[in-house]
């Protein structure tokens, strides 16, 4: 017979996007069995680009996913142009941030990292069992004692950790007992790709190759975010505009929109960028909201991940590194040794004292950034202010030596 540290976990996650499947690739390192259920047929992510800091891009190294092929673009600076004519103000070099932080500063397609992060759970290569794909099963109830989820279709599961992926609008947080507390944010914001050849045509293509992350505006709600990924090959804008302008109400974020639109929304920007938004291609917009934190994480067998437990403002780059995060804690409590220190219980409770102070300070820290680009990690000035959230902090964070300090304080309170 099998030890108890023998016997692997079952899993259910509910949800397939970028945190879902890094909590499936995380838990299947660890030679757990992991059943990933999807609402929909699957058809893979959208959007445009996101960056992973050192924070995130850690985890995805460190579970074997293909970082090369997600054809990241490795970030080099931060430049600051002037909002109406396009003017370099300053330029932020991040210096020798490997040789730092441990890993480049990735900026992928969403799509090619979700792509990647689907091999490295579905597909037999790597280590642990490969991970079980269900589409089309929208969770409409969860037993958080028992670990049973029950499906649309009529399928009915039990698991030993239920972790809820299915992000802002989250079912399974209502299920557990959470009524989110948000309001509509003061922003609404576009975002929108185009091609490197295009950009080539309209002599831009100084966007490509300048591997930074650029913004005009962002002391105020206007402000416009730039970055190339899929190796230059794309470059993504996120423009950010008063939700006054246009009153959007409805919930999402792929409302489709045209470029006259996205142009007349700025009427006062840089030409160039203003020759880029009318050449744009999948132009979406997105209603913006602020979620107050949530009271818990974790209920029985349950835990929320992602989206689904901090929902966050944009304006620091770090929603899919939060989202990594929780997984590879996830990872890292649910070891294959895991029974020898704590139950499941305790493992998930240990997982909501770990992870949920540091999101909520990321949390809070975006909703500042949203208005005050001072409030940005990576920028710096004489006048920032105390306990400003920094890259130290964000990208040097060490989740195993924050993990045993936590230990050690609960084993001491309790002696």
């Amino acid at each position: 017979m099998p030890s108890r540290t023998d016997i692997p976990l079952n899993v259910a996650i509910i949800g397939a996007g970028l945190g879902g499947l890094g909590a499936a690739v995380a838990l299947r390192r660890q030679g757990h069995s992991v059943t990933v259920y999807e609402r929909y047929d699957f058809a893979g992510e959208v959007g445009a680009s996101l960056s992973a800091a050192s924070n995130g891009s850690r985890f995805l190294e460190e579970w074997g996913v293909d970082v090369k092929a997600a054809k990241p673009v490795i970030l080099k600076q931060l430049i600051m142009h002037n909002w109406e004519d396009g003017e370099v103000q300053s330029t932020y070099p991040l210096g020798d941030y490997k040789s730092k932080f441990g890993t480049d500063y990735n900026n992928f397609h969403r799509i090619d990292i979700h792509r990647q992060l689907i091999k490295s759970a579905f597909e037999d290569e790597g280590e642990g069992p490969a991970c079980i794909l269900k589409v089309n099963h929208k969770a409409i109830d969860v037993n958080s004692e028992e670990g049973g989820v029950k499906f649309e279709n009529g399928v009915e599961i039990s698991a030993d950790i239920i972790v809820a992926a299915d992000g802002i609008r989250s079912l399974t947080r209502e299920l557990i007992g959470i009524t989110p507390e948000y309001t509509m944010s003061t922003s609404c914001c576009y975002r929108c790709i185009i091609g490197a050849d295009k950009l080539r045509s309209l002599n831009l293509e100084d966007y490509i190759s300048n591997e930074a992350i650029e913004y005009w505006g962002g002391y105020g709600i206007n402000k416009i975010v730039m970055s190339p990924c899929s190796n230059g090959e794309v470059v993504s804008c996120y423009c950010f505009y008063p939700a006054s302008y246009n009153n959007l109400r409805d919930d999402g974020w792929n409302i489709g929109a045209t470029p006259e639109q996205l142009v007349e929304t700025f009427p006062d920007l840089d030409p160039r960028m203003k020759t880029l938004m009318l050449n744009a291609e999948d132009i979406k917009m997105w209603r913006l909201y602020r979620h107050q934190p949530y009271p818990f994480w974790t209920k029985g067998k349950v835990c929320l991940l992602g989206d689904a437990a901090h929902p966050m403002m944009p304006d620091q780059s770090q929603g899919s590194c939060m989202a990594f995060e929780d997984a590879g804690a996830l990872g890292i409590i649910f070891n294959k040794t895991f029974r020898e220190n704590y139950s499941i219980k305790e493992g998930l409770s240990l997982y909501e004292k770990l992870r949920k102070p540091r999101a909520t300070r990321v949390q809070e820290a975006s909703f500042r950034a949203r208005e005050d680009l001072s409030e940005r990690i990576g920028w710096s000035s004489s006048s920032d202010r105390p306990g400003k959230l920094t890259i130290e902090e964000v990208c040097g964070y060490n989740m195993r030596e924050h993990l045993d300090k936590l230990v050690a304080e609960l084993n001491e309170a309790e002696a």
